[in-house]
């Protein structure tokens, strides 16, 4: 996993940062955006936009958290960040960071169900992928207790 290092530009993001890119969450432009940069972007970030995408599908997932993953997702659509996408190996790591960082918010909303349509996606896009790249490290102690998602 990459690490977000105590200079990130993105460390401190906070969810109410990442709700002001709410208005550019679309799931046409979610899918596009995942099609064509699925590669480019990495498996755990591409799992990540997934298991939020999925959480928000469900219908008993609280306005408050549906906000803060439209904005997350509306932020990795968006075309220009903080770090430009098309940067080799850095492009990617603020969208990463802002998906974590509400997944970790939201956390409690994903079920098995929702990481194997997530994994079942995977697949398709991917081929066989090895479970080690999808894994997502324990939530920070200032958030949910535990929380432990494997991939």
């Amino acid at each position: 996993m990459q690490s977000l290092s105590a200079n990130h530009p993105t460390d401190k993001m906070t969810p109410k940062d990442i709700e002001k890119y709410q208005y550019r969450y679309k799931e046409e432009d979610l899918t596009r955006k995942i099609t064509r940069t699925a590669r480019k972007a990495g498996i755990k970030v591409i799992y990540l936009a997934l298991l939020l995408y999925y959480v928000l599908k469900n219908p008993k997932v609280t306005r408050t958290d549906k906000g803060l993953i439209w904005g997350a997702l509306g932020y990795f659509i968006l075309p220009i960040d903080i770090i430009p996408d098309f940067i080799p190996i850095a492009g990617f790591s603020d969208d990463l960071a802002a998906l974590v960082g509400v997944f970790y918010a939201v956390a409690k909303n994903v079920t098995p169900e929702i990481e194997a349509q997530a994994k079942s996606k995977l697949r398709d896009w991917f081929g066989d992928y090895d479970e080690a790249d999808i894994i997502i490290d324990k939530a920070p102690k200032s958030h949910d207790d535990n929380v432990d998602i494997q991939g």
